[in-house]
């Protein structure tokens, strides 16, 4: 592992080791290697990188248009178009640098059985950690997302949970009537973090023809305009995970070092980098920069000690103790 980043960024998640506290988000960067073609740009400037999301078999994804820019961030709908699982793993996986950062899967699926599946081929691989992605519609029981019910969570957590012995993190919906519930089951059931938050459901609609922009219909709102929402559900979830010693990736809106030092505060330990990287390619050296400045100012040696320091306003820890 590089050594080229300041001591004071480095953290251990899950048991693994991390340059810098920030992930780049599955979808917005490909499979790991393209986006080490823009220029001026280093893996060894994120502790990690999650891979697009993977499913049994090869998807096309949704009809055009699937990404639509909104005031405050961005709309998009792409449908998990990816390679399917064993082209992933017999053909990117292998071409990855694992030297230079981790790589962390991101497992999705129509039924628990597609995600066991996936889980599986991704155990017997070279990936560092997977994420699953329980936004996923269950078409078996009608379309609900596995995400907004715990029970169906709860389900999804315990069939990967038996077939793989990586670091699972579970990535949790905002669309749900008590995240921190759902948080609770899942680590019940073997999730060993989370990713803290997903999209917000949202839709834009072309006023002159009356129909919705995304072919999709609807699709996952990110960038700032789900920041003050995001930080709320790390906020929440915190209050179970500290409990068991569970990290959190936080993640929503983080544009600036200021950001990531608010979900930090809140209770994260790695902060997921997403939309940002379509405004500025370049924005993870910027943060860490500013981290590192906000840590001199504060004589904090660690970015690890920041984690969960929030004080409210009453005196009391940001948490429930």
């Amino acid at each position: 592992m590089s050594k080229k980043n300041n001591p004071a960024l480095q953290s251990e998640f899950c048991g693994l080791h991390f340059n810098t506290p920030l992930v780049l988000l599955s979808g917005c960067v490909g499979f790991g290697e393209e986006y080490t073609r823009v220029q001026g740009f280093s893996n060894h400037d994120v502790g990690a990188v999650c891979l697009k999301g993977t499913t049994g078999a090869a998807r096309l994804g949704n009809s055009p248009h699937r990404v639509y820019e909104t005031p405050g961030g961005m709309l998009n709908a792409i449908g998990l178009q990816n390679p399917g699982v064993d082209h992933v793993v017999n053909s990117i996986l292998p071409d990855l640098d694992f030297n230079e950062t981790r790589y962390i899967a991101n497992v999705s699926g129509s039924t628990i059985e597609e995600y066991q599946e996936v889980c599986q081929k991704f155990n017997d691989s070279d990936i560092d950690a997977l994420e699953i992605n329980i936004s996923c519609p269950n078409v078996k029981e009608g379309g609900m997302a596995f995400g907004n019910d715990p029970d169906m969570s709860a389900r999804v957590v315990s069939a990967c949970r038996k077939v793989t012995t990586k670091p699972l993190i579970t990535k949790l919906s905002p669309n749900q009537t008590d995240i921190a519930e759902n948080a609770r089951r899942c680590i019940e059931a073997g999730s060993d973090a989370f990713a803290v938050i997903n999209t917000l459901m949202g839709m834009a609609i072309d006023v002159e023809n009356r129909t919705p922009v995304i072919g999709n219909n609807q699709g996952g709102l990110s960038g700032p305009a789900i920041k003050p929402v995001a930080l709320l559900k790390v906020h929440q979830v915190y209050q179970v995970c500290r409990q068991h010693s569970i990290p959190i990736i936080g993640q929503g809106g983080i544009l600036t070092a200021e950001d990531a030092l608010e979900f930090i505060i809140a209770g994260a330990s790695a902060i997921g980098i997403g939309t940002a990287l379509f405004y500025d390619p370049l924005v993870c050296h910027k943060i860490n920069q500013g981290l590192l400045a906000y840590m001199q100012r504060h004589n904090i040696n660690e970015i690890s000690q920041l984690t969960g320091t929030l004080i409210m306003n009453d005196g009391r820890p940001g948490y429930n103790s």
